[in-house]
């Protein structure tokens, strides 16, 4: 068995990055969460329309 094949735990102790690398960061996800939830709300709307449609059918 050689390094490459032994796991490795390493522990990071400090991460030095510019303050506007972190600000573009976090618009960049920010902008990245808008489709995703426009996403969920589409499933979550089919989800409720077709539980609602099989346990409350109108007659």
């Amino acid at each position: 068995m050689n390094d490459r094949d032994e796991a490795k735990k390493v522990i990071v102790v400090d991460l030095q990055m510019p303050f506007f690398s972190i600000v573009v960061l976090m618009v960049k996800w920010a902008l990245a969460s808008i489709p995703a939830i426009i996403i969920l709300a589409v499933i979550f709307n089919v989800v409720t329309g077709l539980m609602g449609g099989l346990l409350f059918p109108r007659w």
